[in-house]
């Protein structure tokens, strides 16, 4: 009798469904997700959105029955690519940007939302990038408690990390979150005991998304296969008994 293939629970932002063109359906061949289970001969499951921090995936984690009742008890990986929208540089709060899309009426939700998208850069300027969407200890709190929740399910189950993207847009002009965001993440993954992929040597400058916050495909591929790699490592260095 055949054994099914492995899957690989993603938790992800944009990044998991973006191409050099724009949003593309979870499926297509070319994404790093999908890159990275063709060479391990692995399905996917994605619980991923436009926006997602690592707030929203732990939310995801315990609200979602679909996630932790379906997906989670299937899983022989997870792959934690949270963190990237978390380190952009933050013209407000973010628990006011994310009030907007609940304004009523429609005309006072969509004048507002035009007028945060003309200043924010402006104030991102302004401030050099010194706020971040989610502070790193903060980010770092709610992977950690995914990891804790995890672990409480599926003890045996290995977790893998993507580390924050480099990026370049216009619409986010200050990269001043970055390093310490990525410093942050290295220090999370030892503390966890969890392998961490730095991505800044596989992101290439283009082609990219006109946003400079997504991937061109050779970079998906890059990402992919780097991943693919650390998981099955994570996956031969699992205990026989488990």
């Amino acid at each position: 009798m055949t054994e099914p293939a492995p899957r690989l629970l993603f938790f992800a932002d944009s990044l998991a469904f973006h191409g050099p063109s724009g949003p593309v359906p979870p499926s297509h061949p070319e994404l790093f997700t999908t890159t990275c289970a063709r060479l391990l001969g692995a399905e996917v499951d994605l619980v991923s959105r436009l926006g997602f921090t690592a707030r929203d995936g732990w939310w995801a984690l315990t609200k979602d029955p679909v996630v932790w009742g379906e997906y989670l008890p299937r899983a022989d990986a997870v792959v934690l690519s949270l963190g990237h929208m978390d380190q952009l540089p933050a013209a407000m709060p973010t628990g006011l940007r994310e009030v907007m899309p609940y304004l009523r009426p429609g005309g006072l939700r969509r004048s507002t939302r035009r007028a945060y998208l003309a200043a924010a850069p402006r104030v991102i300027s302004w401030t050099g990038g010194r706020f971040s969407q989610l502070p790193p200890v903060v980010s770092n709190h709610y992977l950690s408690r995914m990891v804790s929740g995890i672990r409480y399910i599926r003890p045996d189950l290995p977790i893998v990390r993507l580390l924050p993207t480099p990026y370049d847009s216009e619409l986010y002009p200050s990269k001043r979150p970055h390093p310490p965001a990525v410093a942050a993440a290295v220090a999370w993954c030892e503390s966890e005991e969890i392998p961490g992929i730095v991505l800044d040597d596989l992101v290439l400058p283009g082609p990219n998304n006109p946003d400079g916050l997504h991937w061109g495909w050779q970079t998906h591929e890059r990402v992919g296969a780097r991943l693919a790699a650390a998981v099955e490592r994570s996956l031969t260095n699992r205990a026989p008994d488990q």
